[in-house]
């Protein structure tokens, strides 16, 4: 079992910056793949980012791409979101997922959810 907990949202105007955190319980985080969706007020949950096991492959939507930065800290049971030159269409609930994924943009994928943060984007 991992249990997720996700901080540091909050609201922020555009081109700002904010960094997500989410840490993890239980002894087999780093067997997992980590990712990072997102969900707005009557939209689906979305994919944002997504980080191997070992954090040594990175995957990302195309419309974070070249502004958010996943990483994890397998010492520390955590993994992160920065982002960067953010816009209002960032504005969502997001959520960290944990799991041993084939298609990494799937939620049905993770198997552990963390129970979300809210970013706001003002512009």
């Amino acid at each position: 079992q991992v249990q997720l907990v996700e901080s540091g949202g909050g609201l922020v105007q555009a081109g700002g910056s904010l960094r997500l955190s989410c840490a993890a319980s239980g002894r087999t985080f780093s067997r997992y793949t980590m990712g990072w969706f997102r969900q707005a007020p009557g939209k689906e949950r979305e994919f944002v980012a997504a980080i191997t096991w070992s954090g040594d492959s990175t995957y990302y939507a195309d419309s974070v791409k070249g502004r958010f930065t996943i990483s994890r800290v397998n010492a520390k049971n955590t993994v992160y979101l920065q982002m960067n030159s953010l816009k209002p269409e960032d504005t969502a609930v997001y959520y960290c997922a944990a799991g041993v994924v084939y298609r990494r943009s799937i939620p049905a994928e993770y198997d552990y959810w963390g129970q979300g943060t809210q970013v706001t984007v003002s512009s």
